[in-house]
């Protein structure tokens, strides 16, 4: 779990899932979350949120898709990426350090409250180092049949503690706090 010392903050990974577990469809597409879910429809989750950790697809994603709906305000964001882009994005901090400093990096903008984590990859590399507090999962009414799944292959056992449930038109809502880090995944017969 996350360390103590940045105030009532939590690390939430924050996911809208299809129904069939994947959180992003072929080519990464997530258009078809805000069918279903926007940010007009979580202001709570917005104003617990000081900062965002996100991947750097994921980054891409939502680049594309501004405009879509009402913006999501979620803090202070930082994009973890090997490679920074050519030209800069004067609302995001690019960072190229390990995954350790850059969780401390947003967990110390996020002023006390909770850092999110968004992206399928720099989630599922936080969970395998026990630096998540809780999962948020807004399950979404939609089969995608393939694309990103909620976790990638390989991350290991990891126990949860649902602690709230909540229905909200088509949307449920998940709430999970995380009980260690990953167990390593069997391997072989």
């Amino acid at each position: 779990m996350s360390e103590v010392g940045f105030g009532g903050g939590k690390v939430v990974v924050n996911r809208a899932m299809s129904l069939d577990g994947f959180i992003a469809g072929p080519g990464h597409a997530m258009d078809w979350i805000s069918a279903y879910l926007t940010a007009a429809d979580v202001p709570d989750v917005m104003a617990a949120t000081g900062a965002m950790l996100i991947g750097r697809r994921t980054y891409e994603v939502a680049r594309r898709m501004s405009g879509q709906g009402p913006a999501y305000d979620g803090g202070a964001q930082f994009v973890l990426t090997h490679r920074p882009p050519e030209e800069p994005d004067p609302a995001v901090t690019f960072l190229t350090c390990g995954l350790d400093e850059a969780v401390a990096t947003a967990r110390g903008a996020a002023g006390g409250k909770n850092l999110e984590i968004l992206g399928a990859d720099v989630a599922a590399q936080c969970l395998r180092r026990g630096l998540v507090d809780e999962i948020l999962v807004y399950v979404l009414p939609v089969l995608l049949g393939d694309g990103v799944r909620f976790t990638p292959p390989g991350l290991g056992r990891i126990e949860l503690e649902p602690f709230d449930t909540t229905r909200s038109g088509a949307v449920t809502t998940l709430r999970f706090r995380v009980r260690g880090p990953a167990r390593p995944a069997p391997t072989g017969p």
